[in-house]
């Protein structure tokens, strides 16, 4: 049996990759800060 059909292949584009990683890490420092400020005035009330 032979199987007939498109073939995709895929590229990523190295730039644009790193763009990405660059807002997502920007976004997780930033919400983690976040997380560490309402901690550490959890902490300082009790």
């Amino acid at each position: 049996m032979t199987w007939l059909g498109t073939r995709r292949i895929y590229r990523l584009n190295p730039v644009a990759l790193a763009a990405l990683q660059d807002q997502l890490d920007t976004y997780w420092r930033r919400a983690l800060a976040g997380y560490a400020g309402v901690v550490e005035a959890q902490e300082k009330e009790n």
